[in-house]
């Protein structure tokens, strides 16, 4: 090792789901929104100015912080706003996550939670999912430094109801408890009711996966005007132009056009429960998803073999080369045509006998 290497700090990186860049390709592996954005964000976006681009934009993210608060009819005092739901969940384990005790989440759950926390120097416990891959809330009502969990589960696709949510923000009112609602909009139950009820509570949201703005990078919190107040003063510590003008821009038409906004997730929903009756007629076996996305098994097909057959005709999926997950495949729902080619190569695959 050279001498200067020694004082470099070392980390596992988070691994993303390929980004492949094929012209017929069926791409069910990130999550994203097969839907473009909101027709309100393509006019934004024609309309913007780039003059203004040799000025920093608004470190405060006011216009977008103001547009949230009034869709969430919440106090702009009580949101956060960063560079994807990575960098506000990133700025929350800097912020809040600094007890010598360990912050608690799921074994099998968001795989850059242990990122965070290794490269933070957190310490950090796993408690297992039950048999059917749901959280166990018991679980989380020991001492601990905090806790996060995603509501609903990723890969898994399980959520909690509100109540068994609740009963953890409640048991844990000396730590911060994060609720990663990246997926809820897809038919789980929010936690933001409970924000005014516990000051604790932090619940994080992102652009990218219902509002079909991956590429763009908006995330978002709210919580008690308190958590909201410590997270800008580590924000303002470290970078303080962390959104652009055109994302601040875009963000804002984003919300501003809530009727297309629920017309998508509905179009999303129907498809996805289409997919559960068709898979569940080929022999998979799957959670009962809240989520954009299936977590589904074969008994008679090896998922990683099934990932490399898919691969092969340009239709990617996630694999998770992990323990008790190694023979599920986590598919993103896609458009009602990109998922009928999906079911035909299964129904090919299995007539071949793979």
């Amino acid at each position: 090792m050279r001498t200067w290497e020694a004082n470099i700090r070392k980390v596992t990186p988070y691994t993303p789901g390929e980004q492949p860049n094929r012209p017929k390709m069926i791409k069910l592996n990130t999550n994203e929104n097969p839907y473009p954005p909101a027709p309100g964000v393509r006019t934004a976006l024609k309309d913007f100015h780039t003059d203004c681009l040799r000025l920093y934009p608004d470190p405060a993210a006011t216009e977008l912080v103001e547009a949230l608060a009034a869709y969430h009819r919440v106090d702009t005092s009580q949101v956060f706003v960063g560079v994807g739901s990575d960098d506000v969940l990133a700025m929350s384990f800097m912020t809040f996550f600094n007890s010598k005790k360990p912050i608690l989440f799921p074994e099998i759950s968001y795989s850059f939670y242990p990122v965070w926390a290794e490269e933070f120097g957190i310490s950090y416990q796993t408690p297992a999912l039950a048999s059917d891959f749901q959280i166990v809330k018991e679980d989380y009502f020991v001492e601990n430094g905090g806790v996060i969990f995603p509501n609903p589960n990723a890969p898994t696709s399980l959520s909690l109801p509100l109540a068994e949510v609740e009963e953890i923000v409640q048991k844990n009112q000396d730590v911060v408890v994060i609720v990663d609602e990246a997926y809820v909009d897809f038919g789980a139950d929010s936690a933001l009711p409970l924000i005014d009820k516990y000051d604790n509570l932090l619940v994080v949201r992102t652009f990218s996966k219902s509002r079909s703005m991956a590429g763009m990078r908006i995330g978002y919190a709210i919580g008690s005007p308190i958590l909201i107040r410590y997270l800008n003063d580590v924000k303002y510590s470290f970078n303080s132009y962390t959104m652009s003008q055109l994302t601040l821009k875009l963000g804002v038409a984003s919300i501003q056009d809530d009727a297309y906004f629920r017309e998508t997730i509905e179009k999303i929903i129907g498809t996805r429960e289409h997919a559960k009756q068709v898979l569940k007629k080929m022999g998979f076996l799957f959670p009962d998803s809240k989520s954009n996305f299936l977590f589904i098994t074969h008994p008679e097909h090896r998922a990683k073999d099934l990932f490399e057959a898919l691969k092969e005709k340009d239709i990617y999926v996630r694999y998770f080369a992990l323990p008790k997950i190694d023979n599920y495949l986590r598919v993103t729902i896609g458009t009602d045509a990109q998922m009928e080619t999906f079911y035909e190569f299964l129904r090919t695959y299995k007539k071949k006998g793979k």
